[in-house]
C-alpha cells in the first residue's frame, strides 16, 4: 500500500467480487468501496471481499507499485423490477363463481332438496316416536334443573363472583379496598335486587289470578307445560332429555396447515427443503368449499411434480388423517407441471351414496348422438358420455367392475331402439346375458364354435362398413354435407344407418386367437377407423391392456378410454393414451376398495375420476326389459333376440373350391348358370337359390370375374359365347391364397 502527500493510505489493486444479481446501486457501492476487511472475511461496515489464495490482506502494509487494470464492468441479467398494473393483474386473474355451483346443478340442487326433506321428515318422525319418554324424563328433570336455576340466580344476585376478589384484600388486610369492593358489591345488588323482586311479585300475581279465576284442568295442564319445558331447556348439556335423531361425523376443515404438514410427511427432498428454507408451499387461489369437499389449488416447490405427489396418494391421506378414498390429488398441466389441484372429500367416494341413474327410470330412452350419464366425479356431479362418432376402450385389472362398465355403456346403447347391439362375453360368466334379449349378435364363451360365429358377424359388420360408405357417398350434399352418419339419417330405415354398438369383454381372446387372430384384428382396425363416421361404435375391454390384447393400429384411433387400476405405467397409457402417466394421470394410484372409479377420456377431454354406475344383473334385466318394449313397436328385434342363428356352415362353404370341384374331367370352360345348377347339387341347403350374381358376387374377393366362354349346351348341341369360368382362372386364383 502506498501513501498519498497527506499520508492518506491508498487501498491496494486487488479486485473484489461483486455480485451480478444485486441492485445497480449495490454494485457501485461495492465498486467503489474502500474500507479494508477483516482477515477472516467477514465484511466491515456490510461490505463483502471475498479472499483467494496468494492474495494480500487488506489489512497488511505492502510496498508496491501501482498498477492500473482495466475495470472490470458486470451485466445486468435479471429483468428491471415492474410491478403489474391493476389492468394486468385483473386480466390475468380467475374470476370466482358468483353463487355455489350447487346452485347451477339442476342434479345437485334436487338432492340437496331431496336429502333436507328426507332430514327433516326423519327428525320429526323419530321426536314425535318418543313424546311418550320425552315428557316423563322432562318432569322429573325439572326440580333439578328449578334447584340450578334458582342457584345461578342467587349467586348472580348476590354477586358471588366478587367474593374471591373481596376475600383476597380481607386475607392481605387492605382495609381500603376491602371497603371500596364491598360498596361496589352492595350497589350491585341494590341494583339487581330491585328486578328480581318485581318479576317474583308478578309471577305470584299471575300464579294467585289463574288460581282464582281459570278452571283447575287448564292450571294442572300449565303447570305440567312449565314444568316440562323447564326440564328439557334446564337439563345438563351432557344428559339432554331428547337424543340425536341422525348421528353425523363432520369432517374436519381443510387448512394450508394441514396440507403443509401432509406434503412434509411425504419424503420428497423437494418439499422438505423449501419448508426447511421457510418458503412453504404456495397456494395460488384459496382453498374453498367444492361440492362435498374441500378443494385446494397448490404451487409446489421447483423441481416437484404433481405426480411425485399422486404418486404418494395413501401417505398424502396419512398425513391428512383422512380415508382413502377422500383424498384425490390430481394435476393441472394446463398451468405447469408443478400445479396440484387437491380435493379431499368428506366421505369416501367409494362408499358414498351414488345419485339414482337417471336412465334406470321406467320409459327412459336416450338419443346415442348426445351425451349420456355415465358415471359421477368426486364431488358427485354426472360425467357424460356421447357414443356416436367414437370407439373407446375399457382396461383394468380383474374386479375392479372393467365389465360392469362396458355393461353399462350396452345399456346406454340399448336404450336407443333404433341402435344394433352385438356383445360378446369372452370371459364366458354371462356377464353382459342381460343384452341378449336386445342384441343382434350375441356371443358368449371363447368355444371355437363361438369364435367361429363371432367372426362371421364381423365379417358382416365389415361388408356393412363397406355398403354404409358407398351410401353415405352417393347422398346428396343438402341431406349429408360432413359425409356422416346424422340423427336424422339413422332414423331412416330406408337408408339402413342405424346407429351399431358392438361390445367386447376380454377382447385379447380374440386378437391372440391363432387361428383367428389376424383376420378379427384387421377387421377391428377398420371399425375403428373407418366405424365412427358411419354410425358404427366399438367398445373393448380387457384385464390385460397392453399392445398384444388391444393392438397398437386399433387403440391409437380410441377416443373414449375408461382406466380402472392398474397396476403399471405402460397399462395406464395403452389405455389412456401415450405420456397420460408422465402427465400426473396415473390410475396406478388406486386402491383395491376403489371399485368402479377410474379416469375417464372423453372424445378429446381431459382425463378426470369418475366412478361408474353399478346396476346388478336383476336391475340390468329390467333395463332391458323396458328396451325390448320400445323396440318391438319400432320394429327392431333382429338377430340373436329374434331367434335367427347363424349359418356358420354357409361361412364354412369355400366357394372357390367349390366351384373347381363341379368341373368335369377335361372341361376347360363351364357357362355361370352350368356351375349353379352344378352348385345346387352339391350342397343344396347353401346353393339352392343362388343365381350366376351370386356366384359373380362369392368369386369377386378372390379377384375371380365372369367373362365370355364357348361352350356347348349338352341338351341341344349347340355352341355359343356365354358368361362362365375357366378352370385356370380359377386355380390361379386358389393358387394366389396360398
Amino acid at each position: 500500500m502506498t501513501t498519498t502527500a497527506d499520508h492518506t493510505p491508498e487501498p491496494v489493486n486487488n479486485p473484489e467480487v461483486i455480485s451480478v444479481n444485486a441492485d445497480p446501486s449495490v454494485r457501485e457501492h461495492q465498486a467503489l468501496n474502500t474500507e479494508p476487511a477483516r482477515k477472516d472475511g467477514r465484511a466491515v461496515n456490510g461490505n463483502v471481499v471475498e479472499f483467494r489464495p496468494g492474495t494480500t490482506n487488506a489489512t497488511d502494509v505492502v510496498h508496491a507499485e501501482i498498477v492500473d487494470e482495466p475495470a472490470k464492468t458486470t451485466t445486468q441479467v435479471d429483468p428491471v423490477p415492474h410491478k403489474p398494473s391493476w389492468w394486468e393483474t385483473v386480466g390475468d386473474a380467475t374470476a370466482r363463481p358468483l353463487v355455489a355451483s350447487w346452485l347451477l346443478s339442476a342434479e345437485e340442487f334436487k338432492s340437496r332438496a331431496a336429502f333436507l326433506v328426507r332430514y327433516a321428515g326423519h327428525t320429526t318422525a323419530f321426536h314425535a316416536l318418543r313424546v311418550p319418554v320425552y315428557v316423563p324424563a322432562a318432569l322429573l328433570k325439572a326440580p333439578g334443573a328449578l334447584v340450578r336455576h334458582g342457584a345461578r340466580l342467587r349467586n348472580w344476585v348476590f354477586d358471588a363472583e366478587s367474593k374471591p376478589v373481596r376475600m383476597d384484600a380481607r386475607e392481605r388486610k387492605d382495609f381500603k379496598e376491602y371497603m371500596a369492593l364491598r360498596e361496589a358489591r352492595n350497589d350491585t345488588v341494590r341494583k339487581r335486587m330491585g328486578p328480581v323482586m318485581l318479576a317474583v311479585i308478578v309471577l305470584a300475581a299471575l300464579v294467585y289470578l289463574a288460581v282464582m279465576f281459570v278452571a283447575p284442568f287448564w292450571n294442572w295442564a300449565a303447570m305440567l307445560v312449565t314444568l316440562c319445558l323447564v326440564g328439557w331447556f334446564g337439563a345438563p348439556k351432557d344428559k339432554p332429555v331428547a337424543g340425536r335423531a341422525v348421528d353425523s361425523a363432520k369432517a374436519p376443515r381443510l387448512t394450508s396447515a394441514m396440507i403443509e404438514d401432509a406434503l412434509g410427511a411425504l419424503g420428497i427432498a423437494g418439499i422438505n427443503q423449501a419448508i426447511a428454507k421457510g418458503r412453504g408451499i404456495a397456494f395460488p387461489s384459496p382453498i374453498m368449499r367444492d361440492g362435498p369437499g374441500w378443494r385446494a389449488d397448490i404451487d409446489l416447490p421447483p423441481g416437484v411434480t404433481a405426480g411425485d405427489v399422486i404418486d404418494r396418494r395413501e401417505r398424502l391421506s396419512s398425513g391428512l388423517r383422512r380415508q382413502l378414498g377422500c383424498v384425490w390429488p390430481e394435476g393441472d398441466a394446463s398451468v405447469h407441471e408443478g400445479r396440484l389441484v387437491l380435493w379431499v372429500g368428506d366421505k369416501d367416494m367409494s362408499t358414498t351414496k351414488q345419485a339414482p341413474w337417471p336412465l334406470a327410470k321406467p320409459g327412459a330412452t336416450v338419443d346415442l348422438f348426445k351425451p349420456q350419464p355415465f358415471g359421477t366425479d368426486q364431488r358427485g356431479r354426472w360425467v357424460p358420455i356421447t357414443l356416436m362418432f367414437s370407439s373407446g376402450a375399457i382396461g383394468a385389472i380383474p374386479r375392479m367392475g372393467k365389465t360392469v362398465a362396458l355393461r353399462e355403456l350396452l345399456l346406454i346403447a340399448a336404450l336407443d331402439p333404433r341402435a344394433v347391439l352385438y356383445a360378446y362375453d369372452l370371459k364366458g360368466t354371462g356377464d353382459l346375458s342381460p343384452l341378449a334379449a336386445v342384441a343382434h349378435g350375441y356371443g358368449v364363451g371363447d368355444d371355437p364354435e363361438d369364435i367361429e360365429t363371432a367372426v362371421v358377424e364381423l365379417r358382416q359388420l365389415r361388408d356393412e362398413l363397406r355398403r354404409r360408405a358407398k351410401v353415405i357417398r352417393n347422398l346428396p350434399e343438402d341431406v349429408c354435407p360432413d359425409n356422416k352418419v346424422t340423427p336424422a339419417l339413422a332414423s331412416n330405415k330406408e337408408l339402413g344407418l342405424a346407429p351399431i354398438v358392438i361390445g367386447v369383454d376380454e377382447c385379447q381372446v380374440w386378437f391372440e386367437h391363432g387361428e383367428y387372430g389376424d383376420e378379427l384384428r384387421e377387421i377391428c382396425t377398420d371399425l375403428v377407423k373407418r366405424g365412427p363416421a358411419l354410425g358404427i361404435t366399438l367398445l373393448l375391454a380387457t384385464q390385460r391392456p397392453d399392445a398384444k390384447a388391444i393392438p397398437t393400429d386399433i387403440s391409437a384411433n380410441l377416443s373414449i378410454r375408461y382406466c380402472l387400476k392398474v397396476m403399471g405405467q405402460t397399462e395406464n397409457d395403452m389405455v389412456l393414451g401415450t405420456s397420460q402417466y408422465k402427465n400426473g394421470v396415473r390410475a396406478t394410484t388406486f386402491a383395491w376398495s376403489d371399485k368402479g372409479i377410474g379416469y375417464l377420456r372423453g372424445e378429446g377431454s381431459d382425463a378426470q375420476i369418475t366412478r361408474s354406475v353399478y346396476q346388478d344383473g336383476p336391475t340390468a334385466k329390467r333395463i332391458v326389459a323396458g328396451a325390448r318394449k320400445q323396440r318391438e313397436a319400432l320394429g327392431n328385434i333382429t338377430g340373436y333376440a329374434a331367434g335367427e342363428s347363424v349359418d356358420v356352415e354357409a361361412a364354412r362353404v369355400d366357394t372357390l373350391a367349390d366351384t373347381l370341384s363341379v368341373f368335369g374331367k377335361g372341361e376347360q370352360k363351364l357357362w355361370s348358370d352350368v356351375i349353379v345348377a352344378r352348385l345346387a347339387e352339391l350342397r343344396p341347403g347353401t346353393y339352392g337359390k343362388w343365381t350366376p350374381a351370386n356366384l359373380a358376387t362369392a368369386l369377386k374377393p378372390d379377384g375371380v370375374k365372369p367373362k365370355q366362354v364357348w361352350a356347348t349346351d349338352p341338351e341341344t348341341g349347340k355352341g355359343s359365347n356365354r358368361n362362365g369360368y375357366t378352370r385356370d382362372s380359377l386355380s390361379t386364383a386358389q393358387g394366389n391364397r396360398k
